[in-house]
């Protein structure tokens, strides 16, 4: 079966936006992330062998390699929301005619929806790492294409709070509170500050243009 990262964008679109379940919002938010990265890799390409900005060029080149493993990463995102999410519908859908096929099911269910709390919070965390590496792309990337650290960065924002969405939903459902709760603290320190940190690297692009 031919993964979502490999169809063409129509396609991607037309099933996003049809019936069926996956995929949804989580791989949105991924995408969203991988964008993200990919616009800090280019501001990078386009900055890198230019005499004008040769003094950050070493820092340029460290940014490159932190965005395009960030960019592969959240790519691998994409399928993971995917594959966790047709894993849980597939729990939903086991027998629960006899108490002990509904206490296996219910098992099945909870196990499967800590990993689906899981793959969101693992996207969050990536998309702060490359909203953090938008603002060096826009602090000393080419002015030449400095508006697309601004968008780097709003989408990398958009991603984080996609995904926080995800993270809240499944949590919402688990019966390990102490699980829940902890996933929930760790999203909250992610996304603390984000928001603040997100419109100022937005405002200094805007400084820059």
């Amino acid at each position: 079966m031919t993964e979502i990262k490999d169809n063409t964008l129509q396609s991607y679109l037309d099933t996003l936006a049809s019936k069926s379940a996956t995929p949804g919002g989580g791989s949105a938010a991924a995408l969203m992330g991988a964008q993200a990265a990919a616009l800090t890799s280019m501001v990078c390409n386009l900055t890198i062998g230019k005499p004008k900005y040769a003094e950050v060029e070493t820092e340029m080149q460290v940014l490159l390699e932190k965005s395009e493993l960030l960019r592969k990463q959240l790519t691998g995102m994409i399928k993971a929301d995917v594959d966790v999410f047709n894993r849980l519908m597939a729990t939903y859908a086991l027998p629960k005619e006899t108490n002990e096929e509904k206490e296996a099911r219910s098992t099945a269910i909870q196990i499967v929806l800590k990993d689906a709390t899981d793959v969101p919070l693992a996207c969050a965390k990536a998309c702060a790492e490359i909203i953090a590496l938008s603002r060096i792309a826009a602090e000393k990337g080419s002015t030449a294409v400095i508006s697309d650290a601004g968008v780097a960065v709003m989408s990398g924002y958009a991603g984080l709070k996609s995904a926080a969405l995800n993270v809240y939903i499944n949590a919402s459902s688990l019966r390990d509170k102490a699980f829940a709760d902890k996933k929930i603290a760790e999203l909250s320190a992610i996304l603390d500050g984000a928001e603040i940190v997100s419109q100022e690297i937005y405002d200094l692009v805007k400084s820059r243009l």
